[in-house]
């Protein structure tokens, strides 16, 4: 019989893309844009159902790296309606499966928030990245102290974390970006559109990190 942390995540990929879909319709022209340089081997940290393979240019060789399994059939059948071919891996982005300097770019949209170690992660991911490489990186964040916000985002993280597969609403992830040791980070804040997502997860960082 399945545990109560199985049906969670179970059930979190079932309604993820309903939950999902209005902030991925608002924001796509930007993300597109995010996205529009790739090419070669690109490796995406927890792409969940996939809603990012429409964005990324034709040609590049894709893996992902998704723990959650109940995400695979619906990212699979994503992925066959657009004639994208993946090399999906049930894997986490803490240890990625992947040679050192092998890859041309690492994609990392709305994860970050649940990973047991970014550091950890980020390491792995300057590890894996060809010299010069970048990760391209989408993710909501928590507000800048002083803000009222801050305090909500601090008390509403647990739950939002029970109910959302790890996802904390209170990480500085800019800071951990711009301290992982990446020779260039060009970063930008913005606020997410009211119509897209409740306040908690409105404050976001979107750029490039260079090896």
């Amino acid at each position: 019989m399945p545990n109560k942390s199985t049906i969670r995540r179970r059930l979190f990929a079932r309604y993820y893309d309903r939950a999902i879909a209005r902030y991925e319709h608002l924001l796509e022209p930007q993300k597109r844009e995010l996205f529009s340089s790739l090419e070669g081997t690109v490796v995406e940290i927890g792409p969940g159902t996939g809603v990012n393979l429409a964005l990324l240019p034709e040609g590049v060789r894709w893996i992902g790296i998704e723990p959650n399994e109940h995400m695979h059939p619906l990212l699979k059948e994503k992925a066959a309606a657009l004639g994208f071919e993946v090399d999906l891996r049930d894997m986490h982005a803490e240890q990625l499966p992947l040679e050192d300097s092998s890859v041309d770019a690492v994609i990392s949209t709305l994860v970050m928030c649940s990973l047991p170690d970014v550091s950890a992660a980020l390491r792995e991911v300057r590890r894996v990245l060809k010299p010069g490489a970048g990760l391209y990186f989408w993710e909501h964040v928590i507000a800048p102290e002083g803000v009222i916000l801050r305090s909500f985002q601090n008390l509403v993280s647990p739950i939002h974390r029970f109910w959302a597969d790890g996802c904390n609403t209170n990480r500085d992830l800019g800071t951990e970006i711009r301290a992982a040791g990446f020779s260039k980070v060009e970063l930008q804040e913005f606020q997410a559109p009211r119509r897209a997502a409740p306040p908690w997860v409105r404050p976001h960082v979107c750029g490039i990190a260079t090896r």
